[in-house]
């Protein structure tokens, strides 16, 4: 098991990810992450920015949900809390927590002339980007869908003024949406192919340790992987913690809109989530999330929530694989995963 000085070494690998990490035994001197460029969301309602890396040092500025703010340096803060003391730097102002920041960038992408005759998966590259009914600015907004959330695109149209937007499945309810394409990538076929393929399907499982809120993937007896996760919590309406016991990555799909209940009452509505991998019936994943950046506490519906640089390798890494052109993948069994 890993001790808690490699736990905080997970957590600053980098700002991207914060929580991942191929593994190896001697855990060598991670490199500084690469700033150049990095911004992060506000994903709270409000954030404060503190003089010091702690919540009891002096607030010096707020922010509101959506801000992106400059990050131009990472570090451990005070002892609380315990279970993520990862602070941004946050320009020259002062610091804030990174439970409430998702780490973001801007890059911009050149249309594709073409897709696949039945769509291709796309990824948002802009800290965020308005999804319209129409393919206009004009047009009425759908929904606002975030960086490094997936989409099915499954046409290319141009507005009056030449500007490509690509026509976005809405897979819960079948509707379409349309977003400008330069803030979506298409993403190659190279980049969903799964990983490990040699390894035999039965050396491959997961353990799920919801006592340290870690995620590990085993080849054979080898830990290949790690990160944080969090998992599901006893809410004011219900019990939904993570079912404990044997299951298998049986389903899985690149980008589910997951809705349920009233947003009001612990209720959500989350197009794109990305890298979902179901382990039962009733919908409990492993899958990317983009509304909280606060592993190491149980905070989910049930599911096992992860960066979506980790969700992306759990779904390549584990079985069945599900093929580039196909929008999921269901058999009767997959990799093996251990909630304990």
């Amino acid at each position: 098991m890993l001790t808690r000085r490699d736990f905080l070494k997970l957590s600053l690998l980098s700002l991207g990810s914060l929580a991942l990490r191929p593994l190896d035994s001697a855990f060598p001197p991670l490199p500084p992450p690469d700033l150049e460029g990095q911004q992060g969301r506000v994903l709270a309602g409000n954030i404060h920015v503190y003089r010091q890396p702690s919540f009891g040092s002096e607030k010096v500025k707020t922010y509101w949900r959506d801000t992106i703010l400059p990050i131009t340096g990472v570090t451990i803060g005070d002892a609380e809390p315990a279970y993520n003391r990862v602070w941004y730097r946050i320009g020259g102002e002062g610091f804030a927590h990174s439970g409430d920041i998702q780490p973001v960038r801007t890059t911009l992408n050149e249309p594709v002339a073409s897709l696949p005759e039945g769509g291709a998966l796309a990824e948002v590259t802009v800290p965020y980007t308005e999804a319209r009914w129409g393919a206009s600015e004009s047009s009425a907004i759908a929904y606002r869908l975030y960086y490094e959330t997936t989409h099915w695109a499954d046409r290319i149209v141009h507005d009056a003024r030449g500007e490509a937007w690509y026509r976005l499945l809405e897979d819960k309810w079948g509707l379409h949406y349309y977003a400008p394409a330069r803030h979506l990538r298409i993403i190659p076929a190279s980049e969903l192919g799964p990983l490990s393929p040699h390894v035999p399907p039965q050396e491959k499982r997961i353990a799920v340790n919801l006592a340290e809120q870690l995620v590990i993937a085993y080849e054979g007896g080898r830990p290949v992987f790690a990160t944080r996760a969090a998992t599901g919590a006893i809410f004011s309406n219900g019990n939904y913690t993570t079912p404990i016991g044997r299951h298998y990555t049986f389903r899985k799909r690149p980008s589910r809109h997951m809705a349920a209940g009233e947003i009001g009452s612990n209720g959500y509505d989350l197009p794109g989530v990305p890298w979902v991998s179901y382990i039962t019936e009733s919908g409990i994943a492993f899958h990317g999330t983009y509304w909280h950046n606060d592993y190491g506490r149980p905070r989910s519906h049930g599911c096992i929530n992860l960066t979506a640089q980790a969700s992306k390798w759990i779904y390549r890494w584990t079985l069945p694989t599900v093929p580039p052109d196909e929008q999921s993948i269901h058999e009767e069994t997959g990799t093996r995963v251990d909630v304990f």
